[in-house]
């Protein structure tokens, strides 16, 4: 889920370091601890401000859909 949000951001100038806003949805919010393991790899601190959403399903079937405002 982070290596195409960092792909994009790459693409843009930048990186997920320039993050300072992600949205996380889920399909299922207990897997939200499994995420901020993964987001722990990919952004360092000061970690960028996040909003976690339930969702009832996401395109093709993804469990995790994340989006994100960087400052370039």
């Amino acid at each position: 889920m982070f290596d195409n949000l960092a792909a994009v951001a790459e693409a843009a100038g930048g990186s997920l370091a320039n993050a300072v806003r992600l949205t996380v949805y889920l399909t299922d919010l207990a897997n939200f601890p499994l995420v901020n393991e993964v987001m722990a790899e990919y952004c360092k601190e000061p970690y960028p401000a996040r909003a976690a959403i339930g969702v009832a399903q996401l395109p093709r079937g993804a469990a995790v859909e994340v989006d994100g405002i960087l400052v370039l």
